[in-house]
């Protein structure tokens, strides 16, 4: 190993999330051209003893640059930078919330798309599509009544709406990120009082309610003030979380 290699590592940040921290700084340097296509990168050791983390953290940064198709590794020679690496999609992966920084960012984007979406199904949504919005709604209901997270049911809802809007290309997104758009290990329900979860179900039935009645009623400008009342609401509520997190 070169000085040059190392040289990749010796600045790397220390953050709460150390995986993410160097998952970054390794896209950054791949992105920049810093590592080009094709490259080695140093051994799982040589990075351990630059950045001083640990052989499980480095893996699992190298394993969400493999899954976003930035890298590859060959069997007893170790990882390359991807002779294309630059991804042909989007693509959002578990390891990529594992902080509530992270969902917070990911929130930023479905207020941008969903905003717009949810005025499009207001405009557009069919019988069948306010059928299929009622019924994802009823199950989201009672998932949240029997005390869960109801992240699927959930995400099943918000998917419907997009479906509404009679553009493929909306649901299609949606279906690349999968029900990791709702960051369900990040709600801490089994951290809220039986009255603190009581409250958090009522809530988010109501601001759900809200979306559909607006997208029932053909009311586009009320569909989209409440998807983006409730995102905003879901962003303010992680933050607190964040703050209080901090503060312990």
């Amino acid at each position: 190993m070169t000085d040059k290699d190392n040289a990749h590592f010796t600045t790397t940040r220390q953050p709460p999330n150390l995986r993410s921290g160097l998952a970054d700084t390794l896209m950054a340097q791949i992105e920049s051209g810093d590592l080009k296509p094709g490259q080695r990168l140093p051994t799982e050791q040589a990075i351990m003893a630059a950045t001083g983390v640990s052989r499980t953290i480095v893996r699992e940064a190298l394993a969400t640059l493999r899954a976003k198709g930035l890298i590859t590794t060959h069997q007893g020679l170790g990882a390359f930078v991807s002779n294309d690496p630059n991804p042909r999609s989007f693509s959002i992966i578990p390891n990529d919330l594992q902080s509530i920084d992270e969902v917070l960012r990911v929130l930023e984007l479905r207020i941008g798309v969903e905003y717009e979406a949810a005025g499009l199904a207001a405009l557009r949504r069919t019988p069948e599509d306010i059928d299929r919005m009622q019924d994802r709604l009823d199950a989201l209901d009672k998932a949240l009544e029997k005390g869960g997270y109801g992240a699927q049911e959930d995400y099943a809802f918000h998917r419907s709406i997009l479906v509404a809007t009679q553009n493929s290309y909306y649901s299609r997104l949606f279906d690349t990120f999968g029900d990791i758009m709702v960051p369900r290990q990040w709600a801490r329900l089994d951290k809220m009082t039986a009255f603190e979860r009581k409250r958090h179900a009522a809530r988010m039935r109501r601001e759900h309610h809200a979306i559909f009645a607006a997208i029932r009623d053909g009311n586009e400008a009320a569909a989209r003030r409440a998807i983006r009342s409730h995102l905003s609401k879901s962003a303010a509520r992680f933050e607190e979380l964040r703050d209080a997190t901090n503060l312990c």
